[in-house]
């Protein structure tokens, strides 16, 4: 494996995928705003995205790759077993919960939003949209065991690239029924779970070759199985930290208007970054990790983690920077159209410079969790996560009533710096990562070309201000422009200092 390649191939999809993804919020901003139809609509998606994004995506790759790479090992046949009767856990669970919370859902909303109680009409309308929307909970889940069987595989493309599907299809509905005023979100909302559907269907297909499920209603709990969920379970709260942090903030948020969507907006932005810099480099070191260490291949083992959080810091740190200095400017041209007025982009730029703040600590936690679930601990990373959300919401609530939302990233974010010293003691303590390897040279010159890129970037800013201005029709443009020319600058100093070589791009792994 090479490790800057595949996450290379995976951040391309995910590159595509969050730029659709952004083209879609504008579209969304603009036809919806900030108001109360957008805070229903937010909450009735970010259900359940953030339920697949903790039972899926993140716990489930924890507790299944390791198990399931292990069986490879052995034969094609245990692992097929193996990932057959996980399957068929993971498909009737899931359908028990969709059809609990179906029939449950509006004390359900009033547990993840419990303000919109004060609304009566808005409660009514995020009701009946997060009926309509959590079948995708279903559907995407049983889409991401597919992405995990073919990550296993080393194939990381097709996982990458079907979250573009949702993109494309809430786009066209977008295009398609933008008149619709208020029966837009309807169409959106049934959208969402039909994206789900065919996102199941397109990885199953490539996933196939590899692994095809045998449906069966007698449920075995083998040894496996069992071993398989004492991983799983606290794997759902590790690996899924920080999106437990923004629901949480958006429960807290759902007391203010339009709150939800302030800082729905402002997730958006730094997402695109943690999902190249985190998500992707945890998901693909995962598979030779397990592997290595099953083999106690001490060598290969101190060689990827390095390299992995080398690359998290080469990612994660600029981007932060960038979107600390650039807030407002970002947002502004991002988001500042139609019914997304000046006081809206304000507030989501508030959020956003807090959030920024925080985004090496998120890419960092799904690097160094990656690093003790691929050594089959997923306990330490649930005990740690579990003290930053109690943290998270002490801070919220405490300062909520004075600060407002604005608290809410300010708490996510120390609440994920407190979690990454907390999993890093855990990696000293038992000689699995040093300090002189976050101390490393390399990973000093990073800091180093990060700050001056990032200086040029604020000169540039200052330079060009009255072409980002709130009525500017080119801050797009100039916004982009800037990114870009201050992206190249980085590289090449980075290149120029050998902080990074082109070498790295073909080193195996």
């Amino acid at each position: 494996m090479n490790l800057i390649k595949s996450t290379g191939t995976f951040s391309i999809f995910v590159i595509i995928s969050r730029v659709l993804g952004y083209l879609r919020d504008v579209l969304i901003a603009i036809y919806l705003g900030s108001g109360p139809i957008a805070d229903a609509f937010f909450v009735a998606f970010r259900i359940p995205n953030t339920f697949r994004r903790l039972f899926a995506e993140g716990s489930f790759n924890a507790a299944f790759v390791p198990g399931y790479s292990s069986e490879l090992v052995k034969g094609k046949l245990n692992a097929k077993k193996f990932a057959n009767d996980v399957f068929n856990f993971l498909m009737f669970g899931l359908l028990l919960i969709v059809i609990i919370v179906e029939i449950l859902m509006p004390g359900f909303i009033y547990l993840i939003a419990p303000g919109f109680y004060e609304d009566q009409s808005k409660l009514e309308l995020t009701t009946l949209l997060t009926r309509i929307t959590f079948p995708f909970l279903l559907f995407i889940s049983l889409a991401s065991f597919f992405s995990a069987i073919l990550n296993s595989h080393n194939k990381f493309g097709i996982a990458a690239a079907a979250p573009i599907i949702l993109n494309l299809i809430l786009i066209l509905i977008i295009f398609i029924e933008k008149k619709s005023n208020d029966d837009l979100v309807i169409y959106l909302s049934y959208g969402v779970s039909l994206a789900g559907l065919i996102q199941l269907i397109f990885v199953y297909y490539f996933a196939k070759k590899y692994f095809d499920p045998n449906l069966y209603f007698k449920l075995r709990v083998s040894k496996k199985i069992k071993i398989f969920f004492s991983k799983f379970l606290p794997g759902i709260f590790s690996s899924g930290v920080t999106q437990i942090n923004i629901l949480i903030g958006t429960i807290i948020a759902s007391f203010q208007a339009s709150a939800v969507s302030y800082l729905y907006f402002a997730d958006r932005i730094y997402q695109i970054n943690l999902a190249i810099a985190g998500i992707a480099i945890g998901t693909v070191i995962l598979p030779n990790l397990s592997r290595y260490i099953k083999t106690s291949n001490k060598k290969k083992i101190d060689f990827i983690q390095n390299k992995s959080f080398e690359l998290c810091l080469f990612l994660s740190l600029p981007a932060s920077m960038a979107l600390v200095v650039g807030s407002n400017e970002i947002t502004s041209a991002l988001f500042g159209y139609g019914a997304f007025d000046i006081l809206s982009v304000s507030n989501s730029a508030k959020a956003l410079y807090y959030f920024a703040l925080g985004l090496p600590a998120f890419a960092i936690i799904k690097v160094f969790s990656t690093f003790l679930f691929a050594r089959g601990n997923t306990k330490s990373p649930f005990y740690y996560s579990f003290i930053s959300v109690l943290i998270n919401i002490s801070i919220s609530v405490i300062f909520f009533k004075d600060i407002g939302f604005i608290i809410i990233p300010i708490a996510t974010t120390i609440s994920s710096w407190i979690n990454v010293l907390l999993l890093f003691s855990k990696l000293y303590i038992n000689d699995y990562f040093k300090l002189k390897n976050i101390l490393s040279i390399s990973n000093l010159k990073i800091i180093v070309v990060s700050i001056i890129s990032i200086s040029l970037f604020q000169i540039f800013i200052n330079l060009l201000s009255e072409y980002l201005v709130y009525d500017s029709e080119l801050k797009l443009f100039t916004i982009i422009a800037l990114v870009i020319i201050t992206l190249f600058i980085y590289i090449l100093i980075s290149l120029l200092t050998k902080t990074f070589k082109y070498s790295d791009i073909k080193l195996k792994y």
